[in-house]
C-alpha cells in the first residue's frame, strides 16, 4: 500500500468498478477520515438522497475468524437485530474474500449499496472512520485484488498498518471493534429514523456496552 500525504497511507484504494452495477469511481481524494459524529452526518446525508429503507443494502465485508477484520460481519448482525432486510455479511453468514464475488452478483442494481470494512492505518487514527461516496477496494492492505463494492462505504481503522498487516488484524482490541460496529449500526439506524430519540436504539453486544 502506497503512503504519502496526510492519511493516503489508510486509504481502501479506490479503482474504477468492474461489474455491471454502475458503481461510480470518486477520486480517492473524497474520501475523508472521520469520528463518530461525522460518520452519522455522512449516513444523514445517504438518508436525504435515499430515503426509503428498502431501497438500500448493506454490503458487511470481513470474517469471523479475525478480530479486527470482523467489524463488517459484527455490523452485520447489529442491523439484523434492527431490522433491516437487504444485510448481507454477518457473524453466521461472513461476506469474506471466498464469498465477495458471489454476493455481489446477488445484488440488485436498484438499491443503494452502502460497503462496509475494516482497514489498518496510522497509530493516531485507530478509532476513526474512512467514509466515501463511492466504492471500495476489500482487502488492500493484505495485498488481495478484489472488486471494488459500493456507491457509498465505510472502512473502519481497527487497528495500525505494518509490516505484518494479518497480525495487526488478528491483535486488534476486540472491545473497540465491538463499539465501532456499535457506532456505524446506531448511526445507520438514527439516518433512517431521526424522529426517533437515539437512547431508544442503541445497538450493543453483551459486554460490549457504548460508552
Amino acid at each position: 500500500m502506497k503512503r504519502g500525504r496526510s492519511d493516503m497511507d489508510i486509504r481502501p484504494w479506490l479503482r474504477p468498478a468492474l461489474s455491471g452495477k454502475e458503481l461510480v469511481r470518486h477520486d480517492a481524494l473524497q474520501q475523508r477520515r472521520t469520528d463518530e459524529q461525522g460518520l452519522r452526518q455522512f449516513l444523514q446525508q445517504i438518508a436525504k438522497s435515499h430515503p426509503a429503507p428498502e431501497s438500500v443494502a448493506f454490503l458487511c465485508i470481513g470474517t469471523d475468524r479475525s478480530t479486527g477484520d470482523a467489524l463488517g460481519p459484527l455490523t452485520g448482525d447489529l442491523l439484523r437485530r434492527q431490522g433491516w432486510a437487504r444485510v448481507h455479511g454477518t457473524l453466521e453468514a461472513p461476506c469474506d474474500a471466498s464469498r465477495l464475488g458471489e454476493v455481489v452478483e446477488s445484488l440488485r442494481s436498484e438499491h443503494t449499496v452502502i460497503a462496509i470494512d475494516a482497514c489498518l492505518g496510522l497509530a493516531r487514527s485507530v478509532g476513526a472512520y474512512l467514509v466515501d461516496e463511492g466504492p471500495l477496494a476489500p482487502a488492500m492492505a493484505l495485498g488481495t485484488s478484489l472488486p471494488p463494492v459500493g456507491h457509498y462505504s465505510i472502512a473502519g481503522v481497527v487497528g495500525v498498518l505494518g509490516p505484518r498487516p494479518y497480525a495487526s488484524l488478528q491483535s486488534a482490541s476486540l472491545h473497540r471493534v465491538m463499539q465501532m460496529a456499535a457506532a456505524i449500526a446506531d448511526s445507520i439506524e438514527q439516518a433512517w429514523a431521526p424522529e426517533e430519540p437515539a437512547s431508544s436504539h442503541t445497538a450493543t453486544y453483551p459486554g460490549g456496552d457504548r460508552e
